[in-house]
């Protein structure tokens, strides 16, 4: 991701929690490692992230309200809300923090909502909405998808052309749905041959989410992780079963 955009967001924050009040209270963010029960429950099938140890959950709470993000860096931090917003972004670590904390504190502010993963069957749920939505919106587009999120792999491989590009080395090459799991080296040409970008919320952490922000294409978020800043930011985002 272009530095500058999360940059901007922490800007936005540090102004934000400033007009509050609260940049100075002596008030911590406790960020913890949610376990996959915690975190999303039991799902039906058995291939999500989350599910296989790849990423964590972290969670913020500030005054009551909860926030999360997704992380491959992860561990338990506290601090003053200043901390938070003067740190420096330079790892997924740190960007988690910042994330996790930014949508529980504007959850408590009333400025964003669903900061919260769906559980059980709520990924079932979500996918056949989520294609609806797209349908009403967009059409039968050709879709390019960041991101592995099964349940929405099965519904969209269903209803549109579909590509999916992935970082993680254990599913590139592998097969979901009769598509092949690409990897971040296909990823131009994967957007290219793209009418709309499907994209995890989570690249906001890691460190890629301005690489999906394009002028000639629609994108659409997804997940809780992006929450804050999608709607600070005014970005697309789709999530209709968090809470």
């Amino acid at each position: 991701m272009n530095e500058s955009i999360l940059g901007t967001i922490q800007t936005k924050a540090h102004s934000l929690w400033e007009q509050e009040g609260i940049l100075d209270e002596n008030i911590h963010i406790n960020a913890r490692t949610l376990s996959t029960e915690e975190a999303i429950g039991n799902p039906e099938g058995d291939d999500f992230p989350l599910q296989r140890g790849k990423e964590k959950l972290m969670e913020a709470e500030f005054r009551n309200a909860r926030g999360q993000a997704f992380t491959d860096r992860f561990g338990n931090f506290n601090s003053p809300l200043r901390e938070i917003v003067e740190m420096k972004l330079d790892n997924n670590f740190r960007r988690a923090i910042f994330v996790s904390a930014f949508n529980a504190v504007q959850r408590s502010l009333r400025q964003t909502e669903k900061t919260i993963h769906c559980r059980d069957k709520g990924p079932a749920l979500c996918a056949p909405q989520f294609v609806k939505h797209i349908m009403e919106n967009y059409g039968k587009v050709r879709i390019t998808m960041i991101g592995y999120q099964p349940a929405m792999i099965e519904a969209f491989a269903e209803n549109f052309e579909l590509r999916i590009v992935d970082l993680d080395p254990d599913n590139i090459g592998s097969r979901k749905c009769g598509l092949t799991i690409e990897g971040p080296d296909n990823t131009e040409n994967a957007i290219n041959d793209a009418e709309l970008l499907v994209v995890t919320g989570s690249t906001v952490v890691n460190d890629t989410l301005g690489d999906f922000l394009l002028e000639n294409k629609p994108t659409i978020f997804f997940g809780t992780t992006v929450a804050a800043a999608a709607d600070l930011m005014g970005w697309n985002r789709f999530c209709c079963e968090s809470s």
